[in-house]
C-alpha cells in the first residue's frame, strides 16, 4: 500500500502497547506506527523524528523472549516488528496515545 507517511507496505503487523493490541504497518520505524494508531495525536507530539529529542523513548518485549530482559529504544530508530510488546513509554508518547489506550468511559446509566 502506498501513503507518502509510511514506508510501503503489503500486510499489518500485531503490535501491543501497554497491553492492548493494534494492527500497524509492516517494515516502518515504531513512531510512525504510533501515527498509524493515533493520527491526531503523534503529529502534535515534541518529537524531532531524528532521535536527537529522546522524546519518543520505550521499553519493549518480544513474543516468545520471555528468558530476554526488556529492550530500551527509541520509537524513532527501530522497526515495528510483529510481536512487538511495548512496555513501558515516555510521558510525550503516554499523553500523545492516552485516547488510544485509556478504555472508553463507560455509558451513563438508564433512566
Amino acid at each position: 500500500m502506498s501513503d507518502p507517511l509510511y514506508r510501503d507496505y503489503e500486510k499489518l503487523i500485531e503490535i501491543t502497547i501497554l497491553g492492548k493490541k493494534f494492527q500497524v504497518p509492516e517494515k516502518n520505524i515504531c513512531l510512525r506506527a504510533f501515527q498509524f494508531v493515533s493520527p491526531e495525536t503523534i503529529p502534535y507530539g515534541r518529537f524531532c523524528w531524528n532521535q536527537e529529542c529522546q522524546l519518543c523513548r520505550v521499553v519493549y518485549t518480544m513474543d516468545g523472549e520471555e528468558n530476554s530482559a526488556p529492550r530500551p529504544i527509541l520509537a524513532c530508530k527501530v522497526i515495528a516488528a510483529n510481536g512487538m510488546q511495548i512496555v513501558e513509554l515516555s510521558e510525550e508518547l503516554k499523553w500523545c496515545l492516552s485516547g488510544v489506550l485509556k478504555p472508553p468511559e463507560p455509558r451513563p446509566p438508564l433512566e
